[in-house]
Order: C-alpha cells, then sequence, then structure tokens
C-alpha cells in the first residue's frame, strides 16, 4: 500500500530540495513570518543600485 502511495504523491519541480535529493513541500503563506506571497529572490531589496548591477551595455559594429 505505501508503494501506491509514494507513486501518487505530487511533486512539483520547482520545490526545494533537501541535502539527500529529496523533494520537500514548498514554503506556503501559513509557515511564513510575513503575509502575502514571499519572494523568490530571498531577502534582496529591489531596486538594486546601478553600481552593483553587473550589466554591460552592446555596442553594435557594423560590418562594412
Amino acid at each position: 500500500m505505501s508503494d501506491v502511495a509514494e507513486k501518487k504523491r505530487y511533486i512539483d519541480n520547482g520545490w526545494p530540495t533537501s541535502d539527500d535529493g529529496e523533494h520537500e513541500h514548498a514554503v506556503s503563506e501559513f509557515a511564513a513570518s510575513v503575509s502575502g506571497a514571499l519572494s523568490p529572490f530571498g531577502d534582496i531589496e529591489f531596486p538594486l543600485p546601478a553600481d552593483h548591477l553587473p550589466y554591460v551595455h552592446p555596442v553594435t559594429e557594423v560590418n562594412r
């Protein structure tokens, strides 16, 4: 019976994995310390200062 229950257990690929590789349930709003949706970026505050961004604007060179 446990084999059937194990096969029917829902696993979302977006859920976090533990150290042994097993999927864990995603943390919901009920288990969080704040109300509302949790940020997928962790504790990073946005917008970031421009000097912290690794962006380099591309330069187009025309072939003639």
